[in-house]
């Protein structure tokens, strides 16, 4: 058994899939190992928001490799499958859609055996309405920057774009293939899942609720690092501290999650150089601090090193945090 066994009863676990469920390195494993056959889990991070006043887009975290290898993704609009992308996406266009509506939406993993995996958990768009007679494009976006978040993402800003009725959304192109996409009112994105050591070319483009696309900015040109930086990535001001319970101690840790575009619902926590316990949240995960504890042992005055990994959204690890040293019972 790797790291600090952290045992959960039963009822509790039950308790906690509200927030998120505790997996040890040496407990439940995840579906497919070990020759489960099994079909894909659920789809985690689901995010769907508005690119016009018909399309919608949706986001999701790639099942992770260790689970049944997907071989695609299926979208479903309510109980409708209104699309099916490769297991190699994670990011579809709901188009034809209805100004003005609410829609509710769903993804499933299917893997190379055709088994279907349950659904994600529900997330809702509504379109905005759409003026009459709008044959206006919204300006192209100004001041294209950017620079390599490590070996497998870069990070991309621009100026807003101006237009009559107001922009909707931003579309990030890679190459001439659309990637991603995000609300008018952000002038940011990380684009992530990419190869170490290659060199991208990059735009972005505005959309108004009449679906008016813009002219492409300006490219900007980044090459990824080769190696294993994944400083971008990580998870930021990790604070550990040791309390006392009922006699044993446990490490209190909180920390702020990593800015990437997606939700990130799984963390790895190393204790002592080795993987000691995991996180992964099964309702909406903080974007803003996370927090978590758990037991370390009875003994005062033991010295840990701790520091902690996130999952990102293309089914990758990202960096390690900053390692911070606590010891047992001293005085903080």
């Amino acid at each position: 058994m790797r790291g600090v066994p952290v045992t959960v009863s039963p009822r509790r676990l039950v308790a906690l899939c509200g927030v998120f469920l505790l997996v040890t390195s040496c407990g439940w494993g995840r579906a497919g190992e070990g020759g489960d056959d099994r079909p894909p889990g659920a789809p985690s991070g689901v995010t769907a928001e508005a690119g016009s006043a018909t399309s919608v887009h949706v986001m999701w975290n790639a099942v992770a490799a260790a689970e049944a290898k997907v071989s695609r993704y299926e979208v479903y609009r309510g109980t409708t499958k209104v699309k099916e992308v490769p297991g190699s996406e994670h990011m579809v266009d709901v188009t034809r859609l209805r100004p003005s509506t609410t829609y509710v939406f769903t993804v499933r993993a299917r893997d190379a055996d055709g088994r279907l995996g349950p659904p994600s958990r529900e997330v809702r768009a509504t379109t905005p309405a759409v003026a009459k007679a709008d044959d206006d494009a919204p300006t192209r976006p100004s001041d294209l920057r950017g620079r390599a978040a490590g070996n497998r993402a870069v990070q991309l800003t621009w100026s807003a774009s101006a237009d009559d009725r107001g922009v909707v959304s931003y579309d990030v192109y890679q190459g001439g293939t659309k990637i991603h996409s995000v609300g008018g009112t952000q002038t940011a994105a990380v684009v992530t899942g990419l190869r170490p050591g290659t060199r991208y070319a990059f735009t972005v483009r505005a959309r108004d609720a009449a679906d008016n696309v813009s002219p492409a900015g300006a490219t900007v040109r980044l090459t990824t690092a080769g190696g294993t930086d994944g400083r971008a990535t990580a998870p930021t001001g990790l604070r550990v501290t040791s309390e006392r319970e009922d006699g044993a101690y446990h490490l209190e840790l909180s920390w702020v999650p990593p800015r990437v575009d997606g939700a990130v619902t799984e963390y790895q926590v190393h204790l002592d150089g080795r993987a000691a316990t995991s996180l992964v949240y099964g309702g909406d995960a903080p974007r803003d601090r996370a927090t978590y504890r758990f037991y370390v042992g009875r003994e005062a005055g033991v010295t840990h090193r701790v520091r902690i990994r996130a999952m990102l959204p293309d089914g990758t690890w990202g960096g390690f945090s900053a390692e911070r040293t606590v010891t047992t019972g001293a005085r903080h």
